[in-house]
């Protein structure tokens, strides 16, 4: 929750700034926000390569049975989110911002010092594919060597993350925000991006009834009881912003609502790297809303955002496990897939640290109806 006090106060100093900062100011903001943005495009490929090349690898731990079902319910669980989202954003998003004004383009009010060129080792989509001739070639060689070496490369990178990213990132967007006050557009579109989050919110919630409605029609059980059961891991997921760390809660309430022990002790964790539901809600929901922003109220065809939708679901295998870890790992389809400029690919993360609780503690309490079901299909 430190981290989302740390952003909010980097938006108001970052308002502040723009409104009132001279031209020398102005001019070391934006150098700051060009050089950051240039790291953060490096960082993204070593993210896609470490954390899915690792992630595959360790699957091999599993039961194949369990790993298979697991996740392809995961992944369904995540594409039929997105897709919601996108039907509601469809409905609602150019309505809501109509009304609230408000547009996102590329900031020109400022004037950077120098130019500084920081290329990623890769692109994403061959960063994706490396991982998966990796990740996959692990499990078949259960090669030591190759498994250390993508697991500490996964270390480094999520050490990067937490010492280097997040520590800098409220700066980032309070560089941000800085130039959209200078051009005049930032207050209208706080308030529109601020009715988009509200919406996320409530999504997530349509989403989790569905799924354990779902649940609890193939298990013979009352939805709504085993979601009341699994309330300590949404309130859990609130408070931690990982659904890393719920683990131990998510599968004690998990056995709470009678999954047998050995499946909840297998399916939880494995959920919690690969069923992202709540994140990809909410992800999409904040992207229509910014490109509806810089295209004049033009709406996203379903033909453009589907298969953005469905590599949103493979690339969450990427998400590491931090504050914010989601929108890090789609920041490479957003700028490649959506055409996401350095302005709304901050903005996107500005928005999704906002809400990432929210979207945690749908994540992990998704994850429960998940095991009910893989618990009774594999009984």
């Amino acid at each position: 929750m430190r981290l989302i006090v740390r952003l909010a106060l980097g938006i108001v100093v970052g308002i502040i700034i723009g409104l009132i900062a001279p031209e020398f100011l102005s001019r070391i903001i934006v150098t700051f926000k060009d050089i950051f943005g240039q790291f953060l495009g490096f960082t993204i490929p070593l993210i896609i390569i470490f954390f899915i090349a690792s992630g595959i690898a360790s699957f091999g731990k599993h039961s194949g049975k369990m790993l298979g079902l697991t996740s392809a319910l995961a992944y369904s669980s995540t594409i039929l989110a997105g897709t919601l989202a996108y039907i509601v954003a469809f409905m609602f998003i150019p309505r809501l911002i109509g009304v609230s004004g408000g547009e996102v383009k590329e900031a020109a009010g400022f004037e950077s010092y120098f130019e500084l060129t920081i290329d990623p080792i890769t692109g994403v989509m061959t960063a994706l594919v490396l991982a998966f001739v990796f990740g996959i070639g692990m499990t078949r060689m259960k090669s030591p060597t190759l498994t250390s070496f993508f697991d500490e490369g996964k270390d480094i990178t999520e050490r990067l993350i937490w010492k280097i990213i997040i520590p800098i990132l409220p700066f980032y967007i309070a560089s941000i925000f800085a130039e959209l006050a200078a051009d005049g557009t930032v207050f209208e579109t706080l308030k529109a991006f601020g009715l988009v989050l509200v919406m996320a919110v409530i999504v997530h919630w349509i989403w989790l009834i569905v799924l354990y409605i779902i649940a609890g029609s193939l298990t013979g059980r009352n939805p709504f009881t085993a979601l009341k059961n699994m309330l300590p891991a949404y309130f859990t997921g609130l408070g931690t912003m990982s659904s890393a760390a719920t683990i131990p809660v998510t599968v004690r309430q998990t056995k709470e609502n009678n999954v047998s022990k050995g499946l909840a002790d297998s399916a939880v964790p494995l959920c919690a790297t690969i069923h992202l539901s709540g994140s990809t809600i909410t992800l999409v929901l904040c992207s229509v809303a910014v490109m509806v922003l810089s295209n004049d109220l033009s709406m996203p065809s379903f033909g453009m955002m589907l298969p953005f939708i469905l590599m949103l679901g493979i690339i969450m295998i990427a998400a590491p496990g931090v504050p914010g870890g989601a929108v890090m790992a789609a920041l490479g389809l957003l700028g490649t897939m959506l055409g996401f400029d350095e302005t709304a690919l901050g903005l996107m993360i500005g928005l999704y640290m906002a809400q990432d609780s929210f979207g945690t503690a749908t994540n992990v309490t998704g994850d429960g109806a998940i095991a009910l079901v893989v618990d009774k299909l594999i009984k």
